[in-house]
């Protein structure tokens, strides 16, 4: 025993460091992601200010509902709206998919269609925007380069790092500089900014993907409410709605 203390009293910075990675290991999903977004808000920063009017991490009230929007370039060429990701592995997918699929060797986990979750933040901001009448609006999805993109879609879906040059490539200037200001402040005024509100939004998301994994596994659809089943494809049997060709949904 007497030993046993000793070795814990003469190492004892071993065993701060031993505590020190443990601690590390719980909090590094969360500092990569800081990280990752950090390191987007620099590479968007370098835009010319005169033309894009960049706001990072934006909520906005839409009726009884919030949607959490991580990047908005208001600018001439129409209004941006940036969905980041700070996945690794193989991301597999195409543009109508409900699901998306992170591959890491042997071990597969699904994610829900970003270029899907982009067009509801797009939809909010026509809504909010819609006295401003027709507006460009450009979805672009950005992955980490963490991540090996195997994705078919014609919406952009791109690294992080070719951002600015992604945005840069739309050159058909159509909105003022004054409506560009207006969309820019009326964007900051909605802007939510109470922890509280921020948290309630994170436990709704949840809460509707647990809703829509019970409904997918009682075979009821999710997105009309028909009858999930089994059907044979190219790729072997999958479930999908028995309302089909009316609604697309297929469990994954």
């Amino acid at each position: 025993m007497e030993i046993l203390f000793e070795l814990l009293t003469k190492f004892w910075y071993l065993w701060l460091l031993v505590i020190a990675a443990g601690i590390l290991e719980v909090f590094m999903p969360k500092i990569k992601g800081f990280l990752g977004e950090k390191s987007v808000i620099f590479l968007l920063s370098g835009l010319d200010k005169t033309k894009y009017k960049l706001i990072n991490n934006i909520m906005l009230r839409v009726g009884n509902k919030t949607t959490q929007i991580d990047h908005v370039i208001v600018s001439n060429y129409g209004i941006f709206v940036i969905e980041t990701k700070n996945y690794k592995g193989w991301i597999i997918g195409k543009e109508f998919d409900d699901n998306w699929r992170q591959v890491i060797y042997k071990r597969k986990e699904k994610l829900h269609n970003p270029i899907k979750q982009n067009y509801g933040h797009i939809q909010a901001l026509k809504e909010i925007l819609n006295d401003f009448g027709d507006i460009n609006y450009i979805s672009i999805v950005a992955f980490t380069t963490r991540a090996e993109l195997k994705v078919t879609s014609k919406t952009d879906v791109v690294y992080s790092i070719n951002l600015p040059k992604t945005v840069k490539k739309y050159k058909a200037e159509n909105i003022t500089d004054l409506v560009k200001e207006d969309i820019y402040a009326k964007l900051i005024s909605l802007n939510v900014d109470s922890k509280e509100t921020r948290k309630t939004h994170v436990k709704a998301i949840h809460k509707t993907l647990d809703e829509k994994d019970i409904k997918v596994s009682r075979d009821i659809c999710p997105k009309c409410g028909g009858k999930l089943v089994l059907r044979n494809g190219k790729f072997g049997q999958f479930k999908g709605c028995s309302s089909f060709p009316k609604c697309r949904f297929i469990a994954k």
